[in-house]
């Protein structure tokens, strides 16, 4: 796509960089058919090459407007264009250049504005917790469209950690201590701790790591994302610049291990911080693509009972599929073949089973009808499997489809430990 800079974007890195994306871009327009929000309303403004076009105008000098906003604001962030796309453009670099950009020349309505700081602060922090117990507390008596926004306390009690003092195998991962996770689905990280120890590994967590900053990035926050970024590679380096280092980071949220991958790129410029980012980024796994290595400790765990261990849908989210390329409509990723293999009778959904779920981290808040009215067709062309489980493999996933239906939805992981424990 031809393009020509505007002289104060011109000067500056980020502008270089947008130009360079810009003009991978040929305009074909194959991107529109795989994106969530251009399905769902047919504007072209509402897809991925509208939004190139209205970034591109901006880059080029033309003041953008509310409308250019909200357009921007519009998108997941699901990066389903960029799976599709057949010249490789890196459609989320442009949108994090771009949406910056747009949002300091175009003023938020008050509303707007409080809504998103209280997002950008309070998710990360310690208090989300003392919030949402709150919330489910008090969760009777709110209307129904804040109470649709707040979760129900899981019914059953997270399962307890691995005895510290039982649990001391050579091998060690460290994994994310996060930020949302342990107080909307604590058992979620139990039972990766729990698996682990199967199979004679010890899951740590650094006591000062914490939340990702992909809320605070995907918000436009950068400076936000890089305090997040710092941080846990402070509190990591204990663990990675060791005589004995773990082996991995493993991150079991697949949309913060999609950010936590990209860590390298936002640190670039940052000479204290580069080269330990590039180490990070090299240790970084989702489970999943430990899995295979993995199976034959689990399943002498299982035994021969294994040959059926229930059936299951799996909801690929778009973070593991079109971020991590860890799943593909081409054919199965590791998580379904290893699930599979273990005696998992493993279904997709219907139709479109790589299709957003409309979670996309602080979208369903920001953006409640699109997400609302994704969640609903993804969750319609699931529950058509006829399974009595549905299983992803991120917390945003999770509980927004949880929200929706009254089939379990749950993180693989659980399943996995589940099936340990009953053998």
């Amino acid at each position: 796509m031809q393009t020509q800079l505007a002289p104060e974007h011109a000067a500056t890195p980020e502008g270089r960089q947008a130009e360079a994306v810009l003009r991978q871009c040929v305009h074909c327009g194959f991107c529109n058919a795989t994106c969530p929000t251009y399905r769902h309303t047919g504007n072209e403004l509402d897809g991925p090459r509208g939004r190139i076009y209205l970034m591109k105008q901006v880059f080029e000098g033309q003041a953008p407007t509310r409308t250019t906003q909200q357009h921007l604001d519009r998108c997941i962030g699901c990066r389903h264009c960029e799976s599709t796309c057949p010249s490789g453009v890196p459609y989320h670099e442009l949108l994090a250049l771009g949406q910056p950009v747009v949002d300091a020349a175009v003023p938020r309505p008050g509303r707007e504005r409080l809504l998103r700081w209280g997002l950008r602060t309070l998710m990360p922090s310690p208090w989300f917790g003392v919030a949402l117990r709150l919330g489910q507390w008090m969760r009777p008596l709110l209307p129904a469209a804040l109470r649709a926004k707040v979760p129900e306390r899981a019914p059953l009690a997270p399962p307890a950690w691995p005895d510290p003092h039982k649990s001391l195998h050579a091998r060690r991962v460290l994994m994310l201590k996060g930020c949302v996770q342990p107080s909307l689905r604590p058992h979620i990280d139990a039972s990766t701790a729990r698996v682990l120890d199967a199979i004679g590994i010890r899951a740590v967590q650094a006591p000062e790591s914490g939340c990702c900053g992909a809320v605070q990035g995907h918000m436009g926050d950068v400076a936000g994302a890089k305090v997040r970024a710092r941080r846990n590679i402070d509190a990591w380096w204990p663990y990675i610049d060791s005589p004995t280092p773990v082996e991995a980071i493993l991150i079991n949220a697949s949309g913060c291990g999609a950010w936590v991958k990209d860590c390298d790129q936002l640190l670039a410029d940052e000479p204290d911080y580069a080269d330990k980012a590039r180490r990070v980024v090299a240790l970084v796994r989702d489970p999943g693509e430990l899995l295979a290595g993995w199976l034959p400790a689990l399943q002498r765990k299982l035994g021969k009972r294994a040959a059926s261990l229930g059936a299951l849908t799996f909801h690929p989210p778009c973070s593991l599929s079109h971020a991590q390329k860890l799943s593909s409509a081409a054919s199965p990723g590791p998580i379904e073949r290893g699930l599979r293999e273990l005696g998992f009778e493993v279904k997709l959904a219907v139709r479109d089973s790589h299709q957003c779920c409309g979670a996309g981290g602080a979208y369903s808040v920001l953006q409640p009808e699109m997400s609302l009215a994704l969640r609903d067709q993804k969750l319609a062309a699931l529950q058509e499997a006829g399974t009595a489980v549905i299983a992803s493999a991120n917390i945003g996933c999770i509980t927004h489809l949880q929200g929706g239906t009254g089939t379990p939805v749950k993180h693989w992981l659980e399943l996995l430990d589940e099936a340990l424990s009953r053998h």
